[in-house]
């Protein structure tokens, strides 16, 4: 589709969907269905404890609140396109509305990045400072550490789609993905797009390196100090409050980096699987936290059953 004649752009992308399996959209939405609903119930879940039970009013858990809104957010920013896709063929997007999915949903990634370096931060200061915790971690500290994660994420994206609204697009609209991604955009343009990879993987390298040596070197400080401790309940207590954050790190890190892996190297891999894999990623670690959290933190468990415990009635 075009503008007009005069100024022959594109003004409209087609997303494909999950290309070469477009005959089993239908059954592939029944679990990107799931979880989304999982991801807004599980996450909505965890809010509304966190708020209504004064104990859990901590740093570690404003942060995980932090977590589960952001988890929210970049759901609904990929799976109801997705699922638009897939149930009533709403293939269609305007280029500026791809631009901006395109933006939220690289925001949103690199400010859950951002958090779970904060997150690691917490647990630092826990266990090996512990008798300076109130003092470092106030609230004050906690809505900078987020403004200061959500900030880096606005600004480092910002730079794609102003970049891409300077490329000219003549004669390829066809977006062989379920949802607007930077590169798979990039690749349509009728021109050089140097800067724009450069720019992309550029990003994508330093916010990870950057991220992960955070949270390395957090968790080396920590196993450090825990071993240390010559009681072994001790240490076992301590490594149990960082349980729930590292299944959920693997869980956001690992599908991220298989993903990226398969798309450059894995040159044998079908498009199908790249848009399988890159899909499960945004979708699966956010409908994932709150189970993790869920088990692994008891103050969370035990105020969410008392929350769905069957109610007692009193006979007078």
């Amino acid at each position: 589709m075009i503008n007009n004649m005069t100024h022959p752009y594109i003004s409209f992308f087609y997303l494909v969907g999950i290309p070469g399996l477009e005959k089993f959209h239908c059954f592939i939405s029944i679990p990107v269905c799931f979880l989304f609903v999982l991801t807004l119930v599980g996450n909505s879940i965890i809010i509304v404890t966190v708020k209504l039970e004064p104990s859990l009013h901590q740093p570690m858990f404003f942060f995980l609140c932090m977590l589960a809104t952001n988890d929210m957010f970049l759901t609904c920013s990929t799976a109801l396109k997705m699922l638009a896709i897939f149930w009533f063929d709403e293939h269609w997007i305007e280029f500026d509305a791809c631009l901006t999915q395109m933006y939220f949903i690289h925001t949103l990634c690199i400010f859950e990045s951002g958090i779970l370096v904060a997150m690691a931060f917490d647990r630092f200061v826990a266990i090996c400072i512990p008798l300076h915790y109130s003092t470092i971690l106030t609230t004050s500290m906690v809505i900078k550490l987020g403004l200061v994660g959500l900030s880096r994420a606005l600004f480092m994206v910002l730079p794609g789609p102003l970049l891409i609204k300077r490329l000219p697009y003549y004669t390829s609209y066809v977006i062989p993905h379920a949802y607007c991604e930077h590169m798979a955009v990039v690749k349509l343009a009728s021109a050089n797009t140097r800067i724009n990879r450069a720019y992309g993987i550029s990003v994508a390298i330093s916010v990870t390196i950057l991220d992960i040596w955070l949270i390395a070197t957090s968790y080396i400080k920590i196993l450090q100090a825990v071993f240390r401790l010559s009681s072994k309940n001790a240490r076992s207590k301590a490594l149990g409050t960082c349980a729930a954050h590292v299944c959920t790190i693997l869980a956001f890190y690992s599908p991220a980096l298989f993903s990226f892996l398969t798309h450059r190297i894995g040159k044998h891999v079908s498009p199908s699987v790249h848009i399988i894999l890159a899909s499960m990623y945004l979708l699966v670690p956010p409908s994932v936290n709150p189970l993790v959290y869920g088990v692994k933190t008891k103050q969370i468990r035990d105020r969410v059953l008392s929350l769905f415990s069957p109610l007692k009635i009193t006979v007078y």
